[in-house]
């Protein structure tokens, strides 16, 4: 999952990127609201975390900006604005959730989470076939075995998962589910798909993560 985060508190937004991504999530910063709605717009984020008080476009007008686009992305403002009129103001212009600075990563992650949900419009378990997946606890099972994952590994699945019967390019993967841009080399998606084919499935063709030579996989059951 990726996410955008428009922040202009370097101290703030490495804190971000970090936490989020020690919880698997490839993650994107901006530090102005005009390199904001230049990512926003180029990149396809699964949310975003917006700073009311920007420099450049204001966090505010880049929310009304991407909703104009007819982007359905969830925004959550992180801000320090903290009145009823406020909170009312933001979610009007198109946010879906408020946190106050300062807060608690637990928190915010929780949020997060509940957007991410909510968007889906799923549990925190995701199945196909003989496989499960528990978001929360991070746990994943194959034919009720308990397969043990890297936390790369985790990501590529869920993101397979997620995007069950579409077919997931090379350059969607490495974007979604590493910290790199499209030019990077994807080779190494290769290299992680044999490793959950053989965690899944002891090495053989996977019932379900097919190649699609040329272009990229697609999770599928038979």
């Amino acid at each position: 999952m990726r996410i955008l985060i428009v922040e202009d508190e370097k101290g703030i937004s490495n804190f971000l990127k970090d936490g989020l991504g020690e919880e698997s999530f490839a993650v994107d910063v901006a530090a102005d609201g005009n390199k904001g709605l230049e990512l926003s717009t180029v990149n396809d984020y699964d949310l975003i975390l917006l700073d009311w008080m920007i420099p450049g476009i204001s966090g505010i007008e880049l929310c009304r900006q991407i909703r104009k686009s007819n982007s359905f992305v969830p925004i959550i403002f992180l801000t320090a604005k903290d009145t009823v009129s406020d909170t009312v103001f933001g979610l009007e212009a198109g946010a879906n959730d408020y946190i106050k600075k300062p807060f608690k990563f637990e928190e915010l992650l929780a949020r997060i989470r509940v957007q991410l949900r909510t968007k889906e419009g799923e549990q925190t378990i995701l199945k196909l076939g003989n496989v499960e997946m528990n978001l929360e606890t991070h746990q994943v099972f194959s034919k009720l075995r308990e397969v043990m994952l890297t936390q790369k590994e985790f990501s590529l699945l869920e993101y397979l998962i997620r995007n069950k019967g579409k077919v997931c390019t090379r350059t969607r993967i490495i974007e979604h589910v590493w910290d790199m841009h499209f030019d990077s080399d994807t080779s190494v998606i290769d290299v992680y798909i044999n490793f959950l084919r053989k965690k899944l499935d002891d090495g053989r063709e996977s019932s379900f993560i097919h190649t699609i030579r040329g272009v990229g996989y697609v999770a599928r059951e038979e």
